[in-house]
């Protein structure tokens, strides 16, 4: 599908403004989108919005299509009579600069726990609830059941638990489904409760004429609903371990690479099943987002495959993948999708055949654009007009941080491009860069047009801990931040009134 010329902001609700230790889908969320619309931004890309296991990773969800239940806002259920302020207090400790995952989460699940038990007297949502639960059937009722054994074995991973339910021998399930019965339907609730927020967020984003770009991640957790419910789908052994884990190879990130963990695809399995798994969860996230970004495109053409036991991405190969006959299936199934490609990393000029086959746009950022000479893909004048440019990612520094370390030849490069630094600092200098360039859209991290520093990066790739915690305080979004991004916004083209 064809982008308009436009632009938006790049912030995971996480990161919104709030009393409660995190961001939440409530009254923040849509001052956010408030201030996207006068700002003149026509785009709100979010970060994959399942709940997240070890390291808070969103990359690493216990599904690949549940919402995060620790987003749910508690100022909604208040409003609703499902929660009393007094009870919601203990949250508003928390800090505010940051989300305390581990805290936040020992305060807020025994919330939705009693947000629950009076859902359940509540005879007006039971036919809305009974119609989500069979509606969503497909993916939520392994879900809820997973997250509910998982908690009766403190947390141990599935393939840690005892074998019969662990491979699903029928009469295991039942037993517990028995026995967790309450609990399972704790967790659809919770799903429930997130989704219907999460569609009043996106409905009223669609009043303001805002889109909202979600994102795939190619790879699931190897812990999570999806592996355990379709273990056929990946690469495990007997005894359900990852037999070839995902990662890169060493890249710009990482001198050894990244080693996700993550089991890589079964891929003559899930193609002889008409690739039903991933156009299911394609056709799940369409219902709740705009356009979809699919995280490490390059992975449909060809993936880096290391073996079980390595500590490293070194000793990886690359396994070609079916991209080419899913996305036809995709489309078949589905229709043109709006999707966008994150095309970075090792680029061959096979994942670049696959992504224009497709028309897919890929991604320009910045802060690769003057490392080397004037052919750099990531320089403006290099750009086609079916592109998505950004100053940097959820994985790059701020642009600030960034300026900071870049070399002097770097550096230099740079001067080159912009000339000299404006007395509006070096992230406006790049924000003018990326509107002004020929790419189609145009997102701007949230921590550039605040100005942030090192302090607000969000992710460290390669580090599996302490990421993903940033957040800002209302005051932060200045009126004058607004004024002057709405008005480069439409001198360069790119506001809805151009």
């Amino acid at each position: 599908m064809e982008l308009p010329r436009a632009s938006g902001i790049l912030l995971h609700p996480t990161s919104l403004p709030g009393p409660y230790g995190i961001g939440e889908l409530g009254p923040e969320a849509l001052a956010f989108i408030d201030a996207l619309a006068a700002a003149h931004q026509q785009f709100w890309q979010v970060l994959p919005l399942g709940p997240t296991g070890y390291g808070n990773s969103p990359y690493m969800c216990y599904s690949a299509v549940a919402g995060n239940p620790l987003l749910i806002s508690l100022d909604v259920l208040c409003a609703s009579d499902r929660l009393e302020r007094s009870e919601v207090a203990e949250m508003m400790h928390l800090p505010e600069d940051h989300v305390d995952f581990e805290r936040c989460a020992a305060l807020k699940y025994p919330l939705l726990r009693i947000a629950f038990e009076r859902f359940k007297q509540d005879v007006s949502l039971q036919p809305d609830y009974l119609t989500f639960c069979k509606a969503k059937a497909g993916w939520l009722d392994d879900y809820a059941m997973f997250m509910a054994l998982k908690q009766a074995h403190t947390g141990q991973p599935w393939y840690q638990w005892e074998p019969d339910i662990a491979k699903r021998k029928p009469e295991a399930l039942n037993r517990w489904r028995d026995q967790l019965s309450d609990e399972i339907e704790f967790h659809k609730y919770m799903q429930f409760e997130f989704f219907r927020q999460w569609c009043e967020v996106k409905a009223y984003a669609k009043a303001q004429k805002i889109q909202i770009i979600g994102d795939i991640p190619i790879y699931v957790a190897h812990d999570s609903a999806d592996v355990w419910a379709n273990p056929g789908n990946f690469s495990l052994d007997e005894a359900g371990e990852v037999e070839e884990m995902a990662g890169v190879p060493p890249d710009y990130f990482s001198e050894t690479g990244q080693l996700w963990g993550n089991p890589v695809y079964n891929w003559d399995y899930l193609q002889k099943h008409n690739f039903a798994w991933w156009i299911a969860r394609f056709e799940a996230l369409l219902d709740y987002v705009d356009w979809i970004r699919i995280d490490h495109f390059r992975g449909f053409e060809a993936f880096w495959s290391v073996p079980k036991g390595e500590t490293t991405a070194m000793n990886g190969e690359w396994v070609t993948a079916p991209g080419e006959q899913f996305f036809v299936a995709l489309e078949q199934a589905l229709g043109k999708l709006p999707i966008l490609a994150e095309d970075l990393g090792v680029i061959t000029a096979e994942v670049e055949a696959l992504r224009d086959r497709f028309q897919f746009p890929g991604m320009k950022v910045l802060h690769f654009a003057f490392g080397s000479d004037p052919g750099n893909a990531f320089l403006p004048f290099n750009y086609p007009r079916n592109a998505v440019v950004y100053t940097g990612t959820h994985d790059n520094n701020t642009t600030v941080g960034w300026f900071q370390t870049i070399s002097d030849w770097e550096r230099q490069n740079l001067m080159t491009q912009i000339g000299t630094i404006s007395s509006d600092g070096i992230h406006w200098d790049l924000i003018r860069q990326a509107l002004g360039s020929v790419a189609n859209l145009s997102i701007l991290p949230m921590q550039d047009v605040m100005g942030l520093g090192n302090e607000a990066r969000m992710n460290f790739p390669g580090v599996a801990e302490g990421n993903w915690a940033w957040r800002y305080h209302s005051s932060q979004i200045a009126d004058w931040m607004v004024q002057r991004l709405q008005h480069m916004t439409q001198r360069m083209g790119r506001s809805p009134q151009n």
